[in-house]
Parts: structure tokens; sequence; C-alpha cells
């Protein structure tokens, strides 16, 4: 009777834990999903920053035209006159994601625009995201641990900046199809169903469309693979996790447009063909040894390894010759980039100039990890206790992660789950120490005051003085042990197990000895749940704060506080509807990459170069072009169909991201291609200026001239705010552009190639001059036109 009435109350207790964490994960969704929102309620419902431009117009193309247009669409607006492939080039996860909400949100007649359901597919996948963490944490750790890891997660800043309402990249989808992925690997490798390990492959298909960073995932899982046969951990359920994987995900992935035969042919996926062969190899070696005698097996095994080792040397002499056969040994820039930290400001100048592409600094993991840098030690040391292939994985994720995070500042978004898995599990262990030590001294402190009882009731008190302890050690094991019940013992742990039990020295029984949880003192406890809950609320003050203020500002429109209020600079929007409502349709643009994708979706006008990057040539062109004289640009530009220039200048309101600071990598990059363009002839005793000190090359190349043309006017000195001097060329007057357009605060600046009829007659005028010259003189020789 007794007995029942426990168990009914353990049910019951079970019961209302599942349905609070229900809530709890709700509440946690609605937390990630509405922190982002600062964005909006600030500024207004638009899109962030020049990469989210291009996937919003991609995605206004497929839900005007559909599926079908967009894979065949060629893009004659762009990377003119080359065009691009829009269908071919893109990971079309994310446009294919948002045009799906848009179609069923319109299909139960609830009336959103394209650009809203862009704005704020971000902020929903991150409360995805949130209870994907919980999953995967759940699988390492135990339920409490994944709780507070999606907590966590939901509002960590490093996830933030790159999932605000209107960050509409490719990151607002991938990062969820990450660890969505991960996820299912763990729960197969758990479970060893096949069920799982199919979802694991849709996930992984899922993530190749939606990010290029999916080869950290086939990088990832095989490294793990082989951790876990090295260690002697090998089972069925490692080989059901991994082999699926490799073949149906491979398939699945060759199948988007933009990766193709990539997904065989290059270096980055061929350590996840290797691993697949070896796991092979020993899922034959352990089924060989189940089958025959072990004097058969010693035989079978060295036939095996024999055939083993001659097959991999083979694979591995076919992999040597393809890399061997690429320039770059198969491997993309990007990669590379990751591997030889300097390998892009040595050979590709391209990748180098993008800021994301920068190491981070010590303040940045402060400022986007916050406290979790000193918690992460903490569920490391965790999940060594005990270590399993689920609480392994989650180790050498953080190990990798942290390394690639410290080569590339974009990569701390790969670092952020990590971090939040292994803070979610030293908080969960810390709070359930602390918590079973304050009820145990509790506990105690009632059963103490029960000591003047009658003696006859004295046995009964001891007994169940004893009684709290003992049921706390075995709910504090319960939750380990499901995760450890998760993974079966191998047939050769069993058998040593067996025999250490066999060949073990019998003790006395008297000394009988159990395990028992930790039990800290009870001020000792007290005291540090305090802490840990005030650092929790430190930590929600910081995100609070990067959420509103660090990363909620739109690129596109920006703010500043000063004496006399905020002001709003909303120049970049002025000089597009300028473009678009006083131009040509058919007008070409230039203007740096990283303005393309906002020229091309805003002003609807066509670009020489974009923020796609895929061709270094024609970028070096534009480079070029701005690194030259007035004269030698014009003709650079002309020769494209150029008709107006862009340029960004921050020198009268202090804005620092202005193409003053990036020419530099202008000056690299055309260089790179075309050698008249020399770095040196640019700086002063190796310093980058602008002021009477710089060069005369630096003085006379265009991008000077447009950046501060007419800028004397502004305040009698020419004083730029951004690089704290006067600049040294003041007075001068353009000969092949004309300024059409000067934005407010003068951020964005517009000019117009001059017509070459013009000057023409000029040339045609001089030229009859001189004919007139020359034939008044009796016997002089005419001379040669230089203009024809």
């Amino acid at each position: 009777m007794a007995q029942s009435k426990v168990e009914g109350s353990s049910s019951l207790r079970h019961a209302f834990g599942g349905v609070l964490s229900v809530f709890i994960l709700l509440l946690i969704g609605v937390v990630a999903f509405s922190i982002r929102l600062f964005s909006v309620i600030k500024y207004e419902s638009v899109i962030h920053e020049f990469d989210p431009y291009f996937n919003y117009r991609v995605t206004q193309f497929l839900s005007k035209n559909g599926i079908y247009e967009f894979w065949n669409w060629f893009d004659d607006r762009t990377w003119y006159p080359l065009g691009r492939v829009i269908g071919g080039t893109v990971y079309p996860g994310l446009t294919l994601t948002a045009g799906t909400m848009w179609k069923l949100a319109n299909s139960l007649n609830i009336p959103l625009s394209v650009e809203t359901v862009c704005v704020f597919t971000a902020p929903i996948f991150s409360a995805f995201a949130a209870w994907a963490t919980y999953l995967l944490t759940k699988e390492v750790k135990g339920p409490g641990a994944g709780i507070t890891a999606a907590a966590i997660l939901a509002m960590v800043p490093s996830y933030i900046s790159r999932s605000v309402a209107g960050s509409y990249d490719n990151e607002a989808v991938a990062i969820f199809a990450l660890i969505f992925t991960f996820y299912l690997y763990i729960k197969t490798l758990n479970t060893g169903s096949l069920f799982y390990a199919t979802l694991n492959s849709l996930a992984y298909f899922y993530m190749v469309c939606s990010w290029g960073g999916y080869t950290f995932i086939i990088n990832l899982i095989p490294m793990h693979v082989l951790l876990c046969i090295v260690t002697g951990r090998y089972s069925s359920r490692l080989y059901i996790a991994y082999a699926p994987l490799v073949v149906l995900g491979t398939l699945l992935a060759a199948l988007v447009p933009v990766v193709g035969f990539n997904a065989v042919m290059t270096s980055e996926h061929f350590g996840s063909f290797l691993v697949f062969i070896i796991i092979h190899v020993v899922a034959l070696v352990y089924y060989i040894k189940g089958i025959l005698t072990p004097r058969l097996f010693k035989v079978a095994t060295t036939l095996v390894l024999t055939v083993g080792v001659a097959v991999c040397a083979v694979v591995v002499a076919i992999l040597i010759a393809l890399v061997a056969s690429s320039p770059t040994k198969g491997w993309s820039g990007r990669s590379l980039s990751l591997l030889d930290p300097t390998y892009a400001s040595k050979y590709i100048p391209i990748i180098a100039s993008v800021s994301e592409h920068q190491p981070p600094t010590w303040p940045s993991y402060f400022m986007d990890i916050n406290v979790l840098a000193f918690l992460v030690p903490a569920g490391i040391v965790a999940c060594f206790l005990p270590l399993s292939d689920a609480s392994s994985f989650a180790v050498l994720y953080l190990v990798t992660s942290v390394y690639f995070s410290g080569v590339m500042v974009r990569l701390m978004l790969v670092l952020a789950p990590a971090a939040c898995i292994m803070s979610g599990i030293a908080l969960s262990e810390a709070f359930g120490v602390l918590t079973r030590s304050i009820k145990f001294h509790i506990t105690k402190y009632f059963e103490c005051s029960h000591t003047e009882a009658p003696a006859k009731s004295g046995e009964s008190t001891s007994a169940e003085s004893s009684a709290p302890l003992e049921n706390m050690m075995k709910s504090d094991t319960t939750e380990k042990s499901e995760v450890v019940k998760k993974e079966k013992v191998s047939r050769r742990k069993q058998k040593k197990e067996k025999e250490l039990t066999e060949n073990a020295p019998v003790k006395p029984v008297s000394a009988k000895k159990e395990k028992r949880p930790l039990v800290l003192p009870l001020e000792a406890s007290i005291v540090s749940v305090f802490l840990l809950i005030v650092l929790g609320g430190l930590y929600v003050l910081h995100c609070v704060w990067a959420a509103a203020e660090a990363y909620s500002a739109p690129s596109i429109v920006l703010t500043s506080h000063s004496h006399d209020g905020l002001h709003v600079f909303d120049d970049f929007r002025e000089a597009y509807a300028w473009l678009r409502h006083n131009t040509e349709v058919d007008d070409k643009v230039a203007s740096w990459w990283d303005y393309g994708y906002q020229t091309t979706a805003m002003a609807n006008r066509t670009v020489i170069v974009d923020n796609n990057t895929w061709n270094n040539t024609h970028i070096a062109t534009v480079g070029t072009a701005m690194s030259s004289p007035e004269k030698a640009a014009w003709e650079i530009f002309n020769s494209l169909d150029v008709k107006y220039v862009l340029v960004v200048f921050g020198g009268l309101v202090g804005y620092p991201s202005d193409d003053i600071n990036k020419f530099l990598w202008m000056v690299r990059i055309g260089g790179g291609v075309f050698p008249h363009i020399k770095e040196a002839d640019y700086l002063r005793d190796g310093q980058y200026r602008v002021d009477a000190h710089a060069t005369p090359t630096m003085l006379n190349c265009l991008m000077y001239k447009l950046s501060y043309y007419r800028f004397v006017e502004t305040d009698g000195k020419g004083f730029d705010r951004v690089r704290r001097y006067e600049i040294g060329k003041k007075h001068f007057k353009l000969t092949h552009f004309e300024e059409v357009f000067t934005t407010h605060h003068w951020m964005v600046r517009i000019y117009k190639l001059k017509p070459q009829k013009n000057r023409i007659r000029g040339k045609s005028r001089k030229s009859k001059l001189g004919t007139k010259s020359t034939s008044s003189k009796p016997g002089g020789v005419t001379r040669k036109n230089p203009w024809n």
C-alpha cells in the first residue's frame, strides 16, 4: 500500500515537472523572440546591414515568380556586364523558408508583406534555436541542464548580434539547423535508431541549403567518431549515427546547386569519407571477432588489416592526386584562412578586407558571451563526471569552436551555442549540489528537533534521519543514470568487466561503504546560491543592454547622442531614393562592393560589383579606378558603361566606416591584379594619411577628390572628424566628373561622368586650330593629331 502511494506521488511529480518544463520552454521562446525586437521598437521595421538586402530581393522574386523561375533566374542588374545566375550561386534555405512562411500566412488570410516576414524570420528562429539547445543539452546531461542552456542561449549577445529583427541573413536559420543537426546526431548515438539517423541527414540537408558553414558539421562529427574509435568506445550505435549521415547527407547536399559536386570533390569533405572507411574496417573487425574463435580471429584480423591498409592507401593516393591538381589544394579561400590565419592577408586581400573575417579581441569575448567565459571550464569538468559519448561530443564542439572563433570574429556565432551548453551544464550541476546541501541541512535540523522523543522510537528516528540522504542520493543519481543508461556497453567491455569481477579479491562485508553525494555547509550553500542568482541577473542586464543599444541599430539608419539630443542620419536611404527617382532605369552605378546589394535592392539600378565578391578581377578593376587619377578613372568607368559613381564619406559627421578608411583595401585588391597600383605610393613613412603630409598619388586619386570635393566649404578649414586632422588638398576642381547629389549630412555623395562628346568637341576644335597654324607656315611639317 505504501509502495503504491510512493509510486503515485512519483508519477504525479513527474507529470507536474513535464508540464512545468513545457511552460518554461514557452516562456524562453517568448523571451528569445521579444528581446530581438528593440530594433523595430526604437527605429522601424526595416532590413539591416548589406547582405540581407540581397536576400530580401531574392525572396521578393521568389514569392512573385515561383520556385522554378527562381532556379533559372539570371540577374542582369548585378556584376555588369557579366551578370549572375542567382539560382546556382545562393544558399536557398533562408529564402525558401521565408517564402514558405509568407505563403502559409497568406493562405491563412493573414495579410503580411514579404518585408515583414523577412524582418521577423530571425527572431522566430532564435526561439527554435533555444528549444533545439534544450533538446541537445538534455541528451548530454539531462533536462535541468537543457532548460538552463536554452534560457542562456535565448539571450546570449553573440547570437543576438546576428538574429535581431531585420537581420535577414543566412545565419538567422543556420544556427537553428546547426544545433538541431547536432541534437539528432546525439539522439541517434544514444538510441541507435535508424529513424533518428534519417532525420539527422535531412537536418544536415537543411543546413547545407542554409549556410556555407555546413562544412563545420561534416568535419566535427567525423572527428568525434574517430575519437570514439580511438578511445575504444565503438558501438553499433556509433555506426548507425554516422554511416547514414555520410551516404544520405552527401547525396542530399549534392542536390543543392551552389554545392553540387563540391560535396565529393573538395578537401573539406575528404575527412568524412576517410573516417567512413575507417569505421567500416572497425565494424568488420568487431563482426569477425564475434563469430570466430580467438585463433582464427588473429588470422582474420591480419587479413582485414592488410586489405584495409591497402584500400586506405589507394584512397589516400587518389585524394592526394586530386588535392595536388588544385592550386589551393582543394580548399576554398575561406577554409584556408581558418587553417592558416595569415593566408588571406598574403594571397586573397578581398577576404581579409571584410571586417567579419578579422580575428576578435579579448573584449569582444566578454561583450559577446559575458560571464559564460567563466562558467565554461566548470561545464567541461562536469562533462567528465561521468564521461559519455554525448558529453565528449559537447567538449569537442566547444574546443573546435573556440579555435575557429579566435581566427575569425564572425565565428563567435558558432561558439555561442557551445558556450551556452557548457554554462547550462555547469549551472545545473552547481544548483543541484547547492540545493541538495540546503535540503539535507534543513531536514537534519528538523530531525534533530525531535531528539527528545521517547526512547522506543529511537531506532525508527535514526533510520528516518538517514532516509533523506539516501533519497537525495537516489534522486541525484537517477538523472545522471538516464544519460548513462542510453549507452549500452559493448561486448568487449562486458567481457573485461566480467573478468575483473571474477578475479577481484573478496573483501569483508563488515566495512560496507556507500558513495554519498557531496554535501556542502549550509552557510556556504546559501551564499553560493545567492551569488549565482546575482551573476545570472548581471548576465540578463548585459544581454538586454546589448540587444537594446549595441545590436539594435540598423546600419542603414544611424543615430548619435549629443548635448542637444538625438540625431538621426538617414543619408543612405536618401541617396538610394534619389537614384531611384532621378536616374534612368538602365543607368549603371559604380561604388565599392559593400554597397552593391543595397543599391540594387533599394535604388533598383545596375551595379558593377556587389557583396557576392565572386570575381576578384572585377572588384580589382573598380579598386583600380578609385585609386587612379581622375582621367584614368573616367576611362575605366566609361569602358564599363558607368554613368554614376557613389562614394560614402564620413568626415563631416564622424562616420568611421566610410570609403576613405576602406581605401587602403581598394589599393591592395587593385594592386593584386594590376601591378601599376602600388601601395607604397599612397603611404607616407608607412602611414596612411590624407592631410598636408599625404603623398601626391594619394591627393590626386579619384577617391580623395570625390570624397573631399567642396569639403572646405563646410567649415572653412576642411577638418576631417574621422581622421582628426585637416585635409591636405582643399581647393580643386573636377574635370571629368560632376557632382549631382550630396545627402544632408554629406555621408553619401553621387557623381556623374561627364559626357564624352563634350570632350571630343574641344579636342576637334583644338585640332582644327592646330591644322590652320601649321598650314600657314610655309614648308612646315604637319603634326600628327594626338587624339586620333
